[in-house]
């Protein structure tokens, strides 16, 4: 999609190109420095990936008609980048802008290698919930462009009205007379990620939160009495066969789309090929299983600066202005098919009920903590969930040892 950035922020921009403009007039460098300040000062960086690359072509170079700051697109594989932001920022070769997930922010922030953002007022033009996912420590250090979260996908020919509770679903699911009343990914090692919403709704969250919502890496409320209840809840859930570790991502995807089941717990990646296999899906909330709200992780994706940028004002103004535009935010939606985190950009999406659905959702999720600790959660949370699937031990016994192992691979 071609973007119509006419006009765009151009004030915006003229502040940019006069601070430029005032910054290289001033100090009193050296020939020599002054020849690589300006030429580092008259350029952005920018790390992408293959599909948002082509969208900020069109921003890029109108940002550069407006300020005179290049822009130079560099694209890069999306898993690789945290490594390598990592590596290449404090030797002075990385990039001054790259684009990232919230979930890094905490470990990019450690390594010294982020700048916080100025989002301004600006800040109540996004979704709450990508504001607070990009938020360590009271500072902010990205600007959003898409959230993404799993939800309910129900066959409607099969299920005609979306289940309030997890006890609606199943026997809504039985009553369908298909293979399986409802899928959920698991696998050999358990799935934490798409079985969380069910945990959270016995008030177990992985770790508690501070006053402003940030996450509290000194409560690891995991281990809390709901915790133990959902524990009992997955072994008695495995041992009546609606959860299994024998049931994968591929195979409950093959298995809705064939129809043998009415619900899929799932995200928009899965959707298309739902449809093209002749489903009507529609997208509803998650249903609880406990006394709480079922509430999954949600995952923010947006751009970051570099704490070694030499452009800090015009990689700001590139990304709260150019980036945080409605035309860009709708631009990175279309070819990407994540609800927008700016919310006019979101409601303008929001009239194809797929998007709304899982925006809905989206809400009124969590985002996936973005605090360094979070990375010493995962080996041990879904072996444990999969060995209580699976009745190997005593749920509670297994909960509490897997609880004691987090909270000593978070010491060392």
């Amino acid at each position: 999609m071609m973007v119509n950035m006419k006009g765009l922020v151009a004030a915006g921009a003229v502040v940019v190109a006069a601070s430029l403009a005032l910054s290289g007039c001033s100090g009193g460098a050296s020939p020599k420095e002054g020849a690589g300040d300006k030429a580092a000062a008259n350029t952005l960086t920018v790390w992408v990936d293959a599909d948002r690359g082509t969208v900020l072509k069109d921003a890029a170079a109108a940002f550069t008609k407006e300020s005179g700051v290049k822009v130079k697109l560099i694209q890069k594989d999306f898993p690789k980048i945290q490594e390598e932001f990592i590596a290449q920022v404090p030797t002075g070769k990385g990039p001054d802008i790259t684009i990232g997930a919230h979930d890094w922010i905490g470990n990019l922030v450690s390594n010294g290698v982020l700048k916080p953002v100025e989002l301004g007022d600006t800040t109540a033009d996004f979704q709450p919930v990508a504001v607070t996912a990009m938020t360590f420590e009271g500072k902010t250090y990205g600007v959003p462009y898409s959230i993404e979260n799993i939800a309910l996908l129900r066959n409607t020919a099969l299920a005609p009205t979306a289940p309030a509770t997890y006890a609606d679903m199943v026997a809504a699911g039985t009553a369908a007379g298909t293979e399986f009343p409802f899928l959920v990914p698991v696998g050999p090692e358990s799935d934490p990620y798409h079985l969380y919403p069910f945990q959270t709704s016995f008030g177990a969250p992985v770790f508690g939160t501070n006053s402003d919502g940030s996450y509290n890496a000194e409560d690891l409320s995991i281990g809390n009495a709901g915790g133990e209840a959902y524990a009992a809840w997955l072994a008695s859930e495995g041992a009546a066969g609606h959860l299994s570790v024998n049931i994968t991502n591929d195979i409950a995807k093959e298995k809705f789309n064939a129809g043998a089941s009415p619900f899929f717990l799932s995200g928009p990646w899965n959707v298309p090929d739902a449809q093209k296999a002749g489903i009507d899906v529609a997208i509803d909330p998650i249903p609880t299983a406990s006394a709480n709200p079922a509430q999954p992780f949600v995952g923010v994706q947006g751009f970051f600066v570099s704490a070694k940028t030499k452009n800090a004002l015009a990689a700001n103004e590139f990304l709260v202005n150019y980036i945080g535009s409605e035309e860009v935010q709708t631009a990175l939606y279309e070819v990407g098919g994540r609800p927008p985190a700016l919310t006019s950009a979101f409601e303008a999406a929001a009239a194809d009920p797929i998007t709304a659905g899982f925006g809905t959702v989206g809400a009124t999720a969590v985002p996936m903590p973005n605090i360094p600790q979070m990375g010493k959660v995962w080996q041990f949370w879904g072996v444990t969930e999969a060995a209580i699937i699976a009745g190997e031990g005593d749920p509670a016994a297994l909960w509490q040892k897997m609880t004691g192992e987090i909270q000593g691979a978070i010491a060392k």
